[in-house]
């Protein structure tokens, strides 16, 4: 095996030897002639060397390349320079390169393995540095070629760089725990797409359950077999069929609400109380509370949408009683009780309460609970054997018309299918940011709910929840509205413990500083896109990586990829730090340039 893995790096090109000074974190490079002109920044190296009688392997990415000429740094000879601008015996021929290596693995070959180990000590100058091949990666990784995954190659370089992401449970292919991921990036930094690629990767393990909160619907469109925005149309139907597995999409056509808090909140949230003349918040979030506590004494919450609840209501905000506790002044009951008598219920019925009362009805076409929902990815159904569902919950609104509301507050109707006692209908349900911040809060209660219960039954979940815009749910501003600081502080909650309980995260994020500071710390995978490199960003990436100065500097060498002439030569770059990679046990950066091609990820991980 040895024999093999050193006849295959002696094959590879030598671009230089170990030079001085080195250390046991960073590796000084003198580059040889022969590669002076290559591009090596971001290449991968291998050197052998021997430790405590043991042949050594280590490998790593060249950071920094460096030209010196004594002579040209000479007083005198820069006047001369400046006066001829190259002297011949001296310029050129007297530049030496200087390269830097960041070592990110370290193997030993012992009992005919490979295992890894670390760099103890600083392997003598003159050591070879050689290029590094798929073939020298497969042979020293051989018995993981099954864990192994692609998300794309070493950074402006043509070897793959393997990747693995285990499941959560235990054996051969298990992390043994759940961890957390983060993926941060510009718009058009390609973060989306590489959250489907490891979507796909985690979904190779059938007894992992995954869930994908969609707020923006770029995932249900790719799970539906619909066209997604990008030039990079991954087939993701197709490929989990190939898997064999199979995932479901539910819309918010196809929720069902199951809390009064929610009803109270949503019924405040359609400007239901302003209608009758409520016009002050205060009063009409007390006019909500009155009306739910009426209602839950001996009302169902699927009974909602039936006339006869309406009616009740309508008729109850009529009494003295009811308004009292509305409003103190008496005048202002009485505007409120002449305002109810100008309006036409039926209408108020079907424009404003009809649509709150829907989200709540379980008779509508294909419509789950959040329970159910939950249940058929967490129950008990589901053995450690079988193949575990897939679920995205698509929470974007699509082919809505407007309802003519203040700006901060625009609600969406959508058309949904009913049923009634003629056979089927055709209404609308009320939708807008808030209310969708508060269907995101009972999905994240749900689940925590469920891994809390499972954990008591010393069952492990084994599933990771998937959270796009998540900057947008848990910002590391206080936010102003009351109901996304309660989300924002379920899901800091949820990160925290969760993992305990066989659930893991996965965060995509536009930006890094404006991701709550709990949620990033959480985090044991990073992925760094494009547009990270200004201001507070780059503040807070460094924070993140620490002292390792020069991975920023290659890091800031990332292009924008619509800079390309086009769509094909597009390069999306990331910078990985976390146990993401057989090459990344060190915790050193490692840098990549992801698939611009479908078919190069499709074949390089046989899914095509």
């Amino acid at each position: 095996m040895k024999q093999r893995l050193d006849q295959l790096i002696d094959q590879a090109e030598q671009i230089g030897v170990i030079g001085s000074p080195s250390s046991t974190s960073e590796l000084a490079l003198d580059i040889l002639a022969n590669a002076i002109n290559k591009k090596l920044v971001g290449e991968l190296a291998i050197l052998r060397y021997t430790q405590e009688g043991t042949p050594h392997y280590a490998l790593g990415q060249i950071t920094e390349v460096q030209l010196r000429n004594v002579w040209h740094e000479d007083p005198t000879m820069r006047s001369l320079i400046r006066q001829r601008g190259k002297v011949d015996t001296v310029s050129e021929r007297q530049d030496t390169h200087l390269g830097e290596m960041t070592i990110s693995a370290v193997f030993s070959a012992k009992g005919g393995r490979y295992r890894p180990s670390i760099l103890g000590t600083v392997p003598s100058t003159g050591t070879s540095i050689h290029l590094v091949t798929n073939e020298v990666l497969q042979e020293l990784l051989a018995p993981l070629q099954q864990q192994i995954f692609y998300l794309g190659h070493v950074y402006g370089s043509t070897p793959l760089l393997p990747c693995w992401f285990k499941h959560f449970g235990s054996g051969p292919d298990g992390a043994g725990e759940a961890y957390h991921l983060g993926i941060f990036g510009k718009t058009g930094s390609g973060k989306s797409v590489l959250a489907k690629m490891i979507l796909l990767a985690y979904a190779r393990h059938p007894q992992m359950g995954l869930l994908v909160i969609d707020p923006q619907g770029e995932f249900a469109k790719e799970m539906r077999g619909e066209t997604a925005p990008g030039a990079f149309q991954l087939p993701v139907r197709t490929v989990l069929s190939k898997l064999g597995r199979s995932g479901q999409v539910f819309g918010v056509k196809d929720l069902v609400l199951d809390r009064w808090d929610l009803f109270e909140q949503i019924l405040f949230e359609a400007k239901f109380f302003q209608q009758i003349g409520i016009k002050a918040t205060q009063n009409q979030r007390q006019a909500a509370e009155v009306v739910r506590e009426q209602l839950e004494v001996n009302e169902k919450l699927i009974e909602l949408h039936q006339r006869r609840v309406f009616n009740k209501v309508w008729s109850m905000l009529k009494e003295e009683q009811v308004l009292v506790r509305i409003y103190g002044a008496k005048d202002k009951r009485e505007q409120v009780r002449q305002q109810m008598e100008r309006l036409s219920p039926d209408n108020i019925y079907q424009r404003v309460w009809l649509p709150v009362a829907q989200l709540f009805r379980v008779d509508r076409k294909g419509a789950h609970k959040v329970e159910q929902l939950l249940y058929m990815l967490f129950g008990s159904q589901n053995p450690p054997s079988s193949s575990h569902p897939i679920i995205v919950i698509d929470l974007s609104v699509e082919q809505a018309t407007s309802v003519i509301t203040p700006p901060s507050h625009q609600l969406q109707l959508l058309s949904v299918d009913t049923e009634d006692a003629n056979g089927s209908s055709n209404t609308s349900l009320f939708w807008n940011e808030t209310i969708q911040s508060l269907v995101i809060k009972r999905l994240l209660e749900g689940i925590r709910t469920a891994a809390e219960r499972a954990y008591r039954q010393g069952q492990g979940l084994n599933t990771l929840v998937l959270i796009d815009e998540a900057h947008r749910i848990a910002p590391r501003e206080e936010p102003s509205d009351e109901e996304q600081k309660s989300v924002r502080s379920i899901l800091i909650d949820a990160a925290r413990t969760t993992r305990k309980y066989g659930v893991g995260w996965m965060f995509i994020s536009q930006t890094l500083s404006s991701l709550h500071r709990e949620i990033v710390e959480q985090l044991r995978i990073f992925f760094f896109g494009f547009g990270l490199s200004m201001g507070a960003e780059f503040r807070a990436l460094s924070e993140l990586v620490g002292g390792r100065s020069k991975a920023l500097d290659l890091y800031q060498l990332f292009r924008d990829p619509h800079s390309s002439v086009d769509p094909t030569s597009r390069e999306y770059s990331f910078m990985t730090i976390g146990p993401v990679s057989p090459l990344s046990f060190a915790g050193t950066p490692l840098f990549f340039n992801a698939f611009n091609q479908v078919d190069d990820f499709l074949q390089s991980n046989q899914l095509g």
